[in-house]
């Protein structure tokens, strides 16, 4: 029984070995050192002023689970409150709550491209939009990173072959490994021209940047053909994510949308967290003021090293290439007592392994400063 047992699990084996023999054996770490790994950017993770939201809302008898999905019992006050308010403050017709910002990509793009339409993404746009694009039923066309000319001309080329559907342009509003911001304003210009949806993912911006932290899509406020998802585990500290869209859109997702109809709906308690990080965005402006300076500084810093990055983002790569080289550096700097994490392939574009320095209010100047020497240290001053 047991060589049975073994024979079964050998394919399992072989790709784990394959795996560690390339570096890039993944394992759970426990959160310890100096933060500089997590997406906690405004700090509101453990932030007293939530923390007080969800246990009045214990105590006033809103439930931990929802107890079944959005269209049967599971359809809670807590809800249709956040959605409502929600859309107010992203200035967007309507709103809708997921568990999470891979269910929220995943869920969009199986549910409103149709089949001969043509999704068109830039190539380093989150592992969920693509994993909805091959789940979906439209064509799907992958361009060069923040590329506008290649976007259009992929929407081109994809109506002279005879394509006569529904384009949707897919981008993320600042890349997550990479801290890059996306062209937004010619891409806008763009789904204007072409009839097109603009879906933009503003995982790593909301609440960092926009009026009040609305995200970098706020000055397209109001736009039918935009649709946003703004995930709340990020610098909302919470969990979850918003889709805005105009109302049909949402009713529509509502009545097609499998991973809406068929989930249990995400916790109340957790609508209740992500409606107060809202407020605390309107009520404490200084935290993305705070944000703000300590980016600046720590790219003064990062310059005057002769640190070479495409970043100008609370996200700052240092790219290494060799997978065995980043995990080595990134040991190194765990050891100093800093948790920064290397990125591997495929997360990353092979040839391209870094170390992924977050910038939170978790840290402050000094804690920059001691990083960045750590970092000279361990690179030798060699960086790329």
């Amino acid at each position: 029984m047991r060589s049975i047992q073994i024979a079964r699990l050998s394919p399992y084996v072989a790709a784990l070995n394959a795996l560690n023999e390339d570096e890039r054996l993944r394992c759970l770490k426990p959160r310890v050192g100096i933060d500089f790994a997590s997406n906690d950017y405004l700090a509101l993770g453990n932030a007293s002023r939530i923390k007080k939201a969800m246990v009045a809302a214990l105590e006033a008898g809103t439930p931990v689970g929802a107890g079944g999905s959005r269209l049967l019992r599971g359809n809670c006050e807590e809800h249709e409150r956040l959605e409502t308010e929600a859309a107010q403050f992203f200035g967007a017709e309507a709103a809708l709550f997921f568990g999470g910002g891979y269910i929220a990509n995943f869920a969009l793009l199986t549910t409103l491209p149709q089949r001969g339409d043509l999704l068109v993404l830039d190539s380093l746009v989150h592992a969920s939009i693509h994993e909805g694009a091959r789940a979906g039923r439209a064509e799907c066309r992958i361009h060069a990173h923040n590329d506008p000319q290649s976007v259009e001309d992929a929407i081109r080329a994809w109506r002279n072959k005879g394509g006569a559907g529904r384009v949707w342009i897919v981008a993320e509003s600042l890349y997550s490994m990479d801290g890059d911001f996306a062209p937004l304003e010619e891409l806008v210009a763009i789904a204007d021209r072409q009839d097109a949806f603009l879906i933009v993912d503003e995982a790593h911006a909301t609440g960092a940047y926009g009026h009040q932290g609305r995200g970098l899509t706020a000055p397209y406020d109001k736009r039918e053909n935009l649709i946003v998802v703004h995930t709340c585990g990020k610098a909302l500290g919470a969990a979850g994510a918003l889709v805005t869209a105009s109302g049909i859109l949402r009713d529509f997702m509502v009545n097609r949308c499998r991973p809406f109809i068929f989930a249990t709906a995400p916790s109340p308690l957790m609508a209740v967290a992500v409606r107060e990080a809202l407020l605390t965005l309107q009520k404490e402006p200084e935290r993305q003021q705070r944000l703000a300076k300590l980016v600046a500084f720590a790219h003064r810093q990062i310059t005057s090293l002769g640190l070479r990055t495409p970043s100008t983002s609370q996200i700052v790569p240092y790219i290494v290439g060799d997978n065995a080289h980043a995990m080595r550096l990134a040991s190194a700097l765990q050891a100093r007592g800093f948790d920064i994490r290397g990125i591997r392939p495929p997360t990353v574009p092979a040839g391209t392994a870094r170390l992924r320095i977050s910038l939170t209010l978790n840290v402050g100047e000094a804690d920059v400063r001691a990083m960045l020497d750590a970092l000279v240290e361990v690179t030798r001053g060699s960086f790329r």
